[in-house]
């Protein structure tokens, strides 16, 4: 029985056909168990979100066209019109997929981590609708290891690429503790929520949120728990304001140097920090001069947002080798869910290991040490410290009657080629 995935995302179709195609949560209490009626899978799983919708299935039939034909039916698209858009895996290829999913390497973003709980989420509605067995079980489990795996050895999630939590991550550099800042956000738009949504996960004190129409301020502000302002209440609001971010459509400053001095004044000289996301600008650059003001424009965002993006695509490229490695382990020796666990903490294990004692000897050379003797030290503590704990269990297979476990030694580490 193999893995089939079938589905379409952000980078097949466009945004008119996959909300023409999507299935929300209510839909899947009857979506779920219709598929698995028709009698072309054994267990089905959906993952819906607004870049991708893709059915999962366990079978043994590898034709996919059963699927296509039933989503073209279910929501009446000519089947012609969907194929052209539509991507199927079987298999290894299948498996590959989901675990490169999980892992956030085929998101828009790349590296973002909202899909791993989405993933999630799909798994957890087959279960509840009794169209998960243990072949999708595993799957979930397997996916969940290695994803956690993957951003722990490569850091693929940790470099932000938007100029929204870049905004924030850098206010985060600047300020010990942002739970006690209070952040006064101009516009109402997109990016401005996308930064409400960064400011709110990061634990800011206050959020004031100025808009020209008033209303569109007052609708953001009640949906994230914040403040209304009129755009006359700036100059008041930024004597309490620790961060200003600013995004709107003017074509004419709305934030002057005049008003950020005598702000100053009023904070006794209390930094402010500032970003103008906005083209042409909000924030007047004279600003920039001001003591105490941390001004960014979006162009210094931009430049860091795009070093960061080239650090996620190095990151990217250890994942991709880590993900196939494991993938061909996993399919290779079809090992039970407990067994593939073993083997991530063992990697987990030997990673850890290699990484003290490269640090050591990367402090050593960085000190002046010779390097053919912090080489020589480097491999001589290395492998001290991994053949420590099996010749420990060695000694003990010798002194407890242990030729199974010796046996087991022997195959593990090829020693019979050595006799």
């Amino acid at each position: 029985m193999d893995l089939t995935v079938v589905g379409l995302n952000h980078r097949t179709a466009p945004v008119s056909l996959r909300e023409r195609i999507a299935f929300d949560s209510n839909q899947l209490a009857e979506v779920l168990p219709a598929i698995k009626e028709t009698g072309c899978c054994d267990e089905v799983a959906i993952l819906s979100t607004c870049n991708r919708t893709e059915i999962l299935i366990y079978t043994d039939h590898r034709d996919s066209n059963v699927l296509v034909e039933w989503l073209s039916d279910y929501h009446s698209i000519p089947i012609g019109e969907l194929k052209k858009s539509i991507y199927s895996f079987v298999g290894r290829e299948a498996i590959l997929h989901i675990m490169r999913l999980a892992c956030g390497l085929d998101s828009m973003v790349l590296g973002e981590p909202q899909i791993f709980g989405q993933l999630k989420d799909c798994f957890n509605q087959a279960k509840i609708y009794n169209t998960i067995g243990s072949n999708l079980h595993n799957l979930s489990q397997t996916a969940n290891r290695i994803a956690k795996l993957v951003r722990t050895e490569t850091g693929i999630g940790e470099n932000t690429v938007s100029v929204a939590s870049t905004s924030v991550a850098l206010a985060k550099q600047l300020f010990t503790d942002i739970s006690d800042c209070n952040a006064l956000l101009i516009g109402a738009g997109e990016t401005i929520e996308l930064v409400v949504q960064h400011l709110r996960d990061a634990g800011v004190k206050k959020l004031m949120i100025s808009n020209r129409t008033f209303a569109n301020a007052q609708l953001l502000a009640r949906k994230h728990k914040a403040q209304a302002l009129n755009l006359s209440a700036i100059p008041h609001a930024l004597e309490n304001s620790d961060i200003l971010i600013s995004s709107t459509g003017s074509m004419l400053p709305v934030l002057g140097k005049g008003t950020v001095e005598r702000a100053l004044k009023q904070r006794r000289h209390k930094p402010i920090f500032m970003v103008d996301l906005a083209v042409p600008r909000d924030i007047e650059p004279e600003v920039s001069h001001l003591q105490d003001v941390y001004l960014y424009s979006i162009d210094d965002l931009q430049d860091i947002v795009t070093g960061n993006i080239k650090l996620r695509e190095e990151a990217a490229d250890q994942a991709e080798k880590l993900i196939n490695d494991l993938v061909k382990e996993y399919i290779d020796n079809d090992p039970s869910v407990e067994a593939l666990d073993t083997l991530l903490r063992f990697r987990k294990h030997h990673e850890n290991l290699k990484q003290i004692e490269l640090e050591k000897a990367l402090t050593s050379l960085a000190k002046g040490a010779d390097p053919k003797a912090v080489i020589k030290k480097l491999a001589n503590q290395l492998t001290n410290k991994i053949i420590h704990n099996p010749s420990l269990k060695i000694k003990e297979a010798g002194t407890i009657h242990g030729e199974e476990l010796l046996k087991v030694i022997d195959s593990i580490f090829l020693l019979e080629d050595e006799k």
